[in-house]
């Protein structure tokens, strides 16, 4: 009751706290976030996953910003794929079945599972080559039929 009291008369001691210690760290920036190709898979996987949902890791591909989501380490072989030229990577990256295969200098993978543009689209990183393909919705009679009773 005492320290309410303090408050509201405006009395209450104020100690800063010391920055000595302190854990926390400040709200992360997008131009922060850029993702520096000159280190091992580990930590690009560390840095994608650590920037993942907000403010998200993010590349240079084809002229654009591409930002990463879901990554993971991959220990296999090198699966076959379509070669991705990236900005600032020492080696392309390879658009698989199964997403952006990202290389560190060590040689090691890292999957990369879906993909954001600049605009806010986004998409399965396996399907990156395949992005601006549309196709048409066709309709069987029976749902053409249900539509028309839908209306």
């Amino acid at each position: 009751v005492e320290a309410v009291h303090l408050i509201a008369d405006g009395k209450a001691p104020r100690i800063p706290q010391p920055k000595e210690g302190a854990t926390y760290e400040g709200i992360q920036k997008k131009e922060n976030a850029e993702i520096s190709w000159d280190q091992p898979a580990a930590s690009l996987h560390n840095w994608i996953r650590g920037h993942d949902k907000v403010p998200g890791a993010w590349a240079t591909i084809d002229g654009q910003v591409v930002t990463f989501y879901g990554s993971s380490l991959l220990d296999a072989s090198v699966p076959t794929g379509q070669e991705l030229a990236i900005k600032g990577a020492s080696r392309p990256g390879l658009v698989t079945k199964n997403g952006l295969i990202i290389f560190g200098n060590d040689g090691k993978m890292v999957l990369v599972r879906n993909l954001q543009f600049e605009g806010g689209k986004m998409i399965p990183a396996s399907k990156y080559f395949s992005a601006d393909e549309t196709t048409a919705l066709e309709l069987t009679e029976e749902e053409k039929k249900m539509a028309e009773d839908i209306k």
